[in-house]
């Protein structure tokens, strides 16, 4: 587990834009039953995850269509959370950090690890607002 003042500014990168942070199980579970949209992003301390994915995730925000709700997981530090969230993704093995879009708790697309690394924060928003423009 990572210390908690480690992670504090990688989670504040998330929620100071509007994502709500899960903790629990239950917590994945409510959110992903309310009606709309919903981007869950798994949020990591790798560096893919500084430089590229949540950048991304903020980049794609400005898209005129967003979704109707924002939440964030933090691999390596709540355990239960993440797990209940990448039970949600099957059949996408779990990555970190991973993005993904539900649409009335239905997964309707999926950003692993590897669309992340290596491409540009402008590149992974763009790949998120086509799945705005289609889902929301």
């Amino acid at each position: 587990m990572y210390p908690p003042e480690l992670v504090k500014p990688m989670r504040e990168d998330l929620t100071n834009i509007g994502f709500a942070e899960l903790f629990n199980a239950q917590d994945v579970t409510d959110a992903l039953s309310k009606e709309g949209t919903t981007l869950v992003v798994v949020n990591s301390v790798c560096g893919c995850a500084a430089a590229n994915a949540r950048p991304g995730a903020r980049i794609s925000l400005q898209n005129t269509k967003t979704p109707d709700h924002l939440v964030t997981v933090f691999a390596g530090v709540d355990f239960e959370a993440v797990d209940a969230a990448r039970a949600q993704m099957v059949p996408f093995p779990p990555s970190s950090p991973s993005m993904a879009l539900f649409r009335n708790g239905e997964l309707v697309h999926m950003l692993e690890r590897h669309h992340i690394e290596g491409r540009s924060a402008d590149i992974i928003a763009e790949n998120l607002m086509g799945a705005y423009d289609e889902y929301c």
